[in-house]
């Protein structure tokens, strides 16, 4: 039934939020494979990112099946909403990629997008929250804008919480945090040439 929504708000609004995609237990699992090692965020891909961070200053660290049995869960839900986005949109997902992200008291990061220049084979983005007992005092939210740099809605991180929306037409923030806020980033690619070279998701 969610997977049907989702489709239809896709088809409807480019934008769509999933309230207890996962159940708590799932969640709490899930997040027990969040590694004791982080990494400053950059900006860009491969040779060219960078780390701004009047940009972001969160830290994240890339999703691997070797992180453990609900990471690979996780990634076969991700699996089925790719090839069910495919058959209904025709949009040619090849792969997903993503990342847990660590934002503590005071991160955050400006308004973007994910399909940035140079590299516009990210699609479709995902979000998914795993903040239990998240309240309003705690901030992070998301900020999602139109093209035209209208604020559409302002998505609470709440725990089980996936947020799903095209990547080329939703600019979007995350407001500075209060707490300690946990969340995975991923993004449904396609394979396209950039620079005379294949590029493939890493």
């Amino acid at each position: 039934m969610g997977l049907e929504k989702l489709l239809d708000a896709i088809a409807e609004q480019g934008w769509y939020v999933w309230d207890d995609f996962l159940t708590p237990n799932q969640v709490s699992r899930l997040r027990s494979c969040a590694p004791e090692s982080w990494q400053r965020a950059r900006i860009g891909r491969q040779e060219e990112a960078q780390r701004i961070s009047q940009i972001r200053s969160d830290k994240i660290q890339w999703l691997r099946e070797s992180m453990g049995q609900p990471i690979q869960d996780y990634l076969e839900r991700m699996e089925q909403i790719r090839q069910q986005v495919n058959q209904d949109f025709f949009l040619g997902l090849f792969e997903y990629e993503a990342h847990f992200a660590k934002y503590e008291a005071g991160d955050f990061y400006k308004k973007h997008l994910d399909a940035f220049r140079g590299n516009e084979n990210r699609k479709l983005t995902t979000v998914f929250y795993m903040n239990p007992n998240w309240c309003a005092a705690d901030g992070g939210e998301l900020k999602l804008y139109d093209l035209n740099d209208q604020l559409i809605e302002t998505i609470a991180p709440i725990s089980g919480r996936l947020v799903v929306f095209l990547s080329e037409k939703f600019p979007h923030e995350v407001l500075p945090t209060q707490a300690e806020r946990f969340s995975i980033a991923g993004w449904f690619r396609t394979n396209g040439v950039t620079e005379n070279r294949l590029d493939i998701a890493r």
